[in-house]
């Protein structure tokens, strides 16, 4: 048999890495169903041409080629002749489905829509460290028709910075800005082409201040005075209302920029009323530029900034419309799969042992299997997990085979009801029924514990 290789971009976890990965999904759904969201899901595969509707993107997406060949009576693989609109892709986020889903169900959902997704997509991008070809999203939105309250964009940053503060991450900060502000400031100094100078500053992480500012007077048409001051615009970062004095005092006047303050201060309070600590205004974040038109939200942890942000979106106005009804929204994402990957690589997180099952059931011999059987059966009932020992072997043999797989406690039937069970970690063994035995909470399931956070 051929040696068989990784397929890089698709990634496959161990059982322990794969309990931390649904740790984490577990907690994104717990706290989101805390809050009122409800779970959908929708189909993987979209038109090719609602995928694209939005013209060029910077993802390749995966064609399906062979699903209408046969009924178009053409050759698998053969493109010639197929039909744009009977082109099938697999979905590359989880935004384009819920515009067609909510268009598609409107008359059977009820506004405001609050849902969260957690869902496999797919992008056919050259893989790299945290950047995968399969993988999971985890979004969070709400979704009115015609018309949504300001209020909501602080709330769908609350329910995802007590999403990130529940998982073993090291600090996280969520970074806020809106679009009205920026746009409101550009505008006081006469800026011209606002859209560029927002695209330029986008890009500050990656090609730092001198190549900004030569962006900015070269295809913003800035001048030298007026890049200067959308670099300083850009550096303010305050952990309150305190960045209004700021914008002021670099030239920032007129409505809208009164405006963006008051709906980012708005922003800024509320999230740090219900989770303190989390929320920063900063004013570089530019995210989405066709596609925001409000608040804005991109969220890193302490000590891994070059991970990029984890957590992403903020406010559009359009997600769908119609000849009825537009769809504005709020909504948040994380990419689920890349985030794990750094928790695992970096060791922010590990399960407390690294099967599901708290107790093996050992087997005297295999006449009295039906015996072990039914102990697992009354623990099972009770939700403590566990398993029966594959084979009769001796019970030294059944002790290792625990231990090998991190299972904390070995139970030993016996025929005349005293059964007792060892905790093979301290040794320690005493007598128990199966219809009252209760292990340390801590036991019962599998714990992901903080580990030793390295960069």
């Amino acid at each position: 048999m051929a040696k068989i290789s990784a397929l890089s971009g698709f990634p496959e976890w161990l059982p322990a890495e794969r309990l931390v990965e649904q740790h984490v999904i577990d907690v994104f759904r717990e706290v989101a169903e805390l809050h009122g969201f409800s779970g959908i899901e929708t189909r993987a595969v979209e038109p090719l041409e609602q995928l694209l509707r939005k013209g060029e993107i910077d993802k390749e997406v995966y064609v399906l080629r062979r699903l209408h060949a046969e009924e178009d009576g053409r050759a698998p693989g053969d493109d010639s002749g197929a039909d744009p609109s009977r082109t099938l892709g697999l979905h590359f986020d989880l935004t384009v489905p819920l515009a067609r889903y909510v268009l598609e169900h409107q008359n059977d959902l009820s506004f405001p829509l609050r849902r969260y997704q957690v869902q496999k997509v797919w992008r056919g991008e050259r893989p790299q460290d945290g950047r995968f070809r399969e993988f999971y999203q985890a979004d969070l939105d709400v979704i009115g028709q015609d018309t949504l309250p300001g209020h909501i964009e602080a709330e769908v940053a609350v329910v995802m910075a007590e999403i990130l503060r529940r998982l073993p991450l090291p600090a996280v900060t969520i970074h806020a800005n809106t679009r009205k502000l920026s746009e409101g400031f550009f505008r006081s100094l006469g800026l011209e082409d606002r859209t560029a100078v927002l695209r330029a500053l986008d890009k500050l992480p990656k090609i730092g201040e001198a190549a900004v500012r030569a962006l900015l007077v070269e295809d913003a048409g800035a001048s030298p005075e007026q890049a200067d001051a959308c670099l300083a615009f850009a550096s303010i970062r305050t952990r309150d209302g305190s960045f209004a004095d700021r914008v002021r005092e670099l030239g920032g006047t007129g409505e809208m920029v009164e405006e963006g303050i008051a709906e980012l201060t708005a922003v800024v309070e509320r999230v740090e009323a219900a989770v303190p600590g989390v929320i920063l205004a900063d004013l570089s974040i530019a995210r989405g530029l066709d596609y925001y038109t409000g608040t804005v939200f991109e969220s890193f942890v302490e000590g891994h900034e070059g991970l990029g942000s984890i957590c992403s979106g903020g406010r559009y106005d359009s997600l769908a419309t119609d000849n009825r009804h537009t769809y504005p929204g709020v909504g948040l994402s994380i990419g689920l799969s890349r985030l794990v990957a750094r928790m695992l690589s970096a060791q922010m997180a590990r399960p407390s042992r690294p099967v599901p099952t708290c107790v093996l059931v050992s087997v005297a011999d295999e006449e009295s299997r039906a015996q072990s059987d039914a102990v697992a059966r009354a623990l099972r009932s009770r939700g403590i997990p566990c398993e029966v020992a594959p084979t009769a072997a001796k019970l030294g043999k059944q002790i290792r085979y625990a231990d090998r797989r991190g299972i904390p406690y070995v139970w030993f039937p016996a025929a005349d009801g005293s059964d007792e069970v060892k905790d093979i970690r301290s040794g320690e063994q005493q007598a128990v029924d199966p219809g009252t035995w209760e292990p340390p909470a801590a036991d019962r399931t599998v714990q992901i514990l903080a580990g030793d956070v390295t960069e």
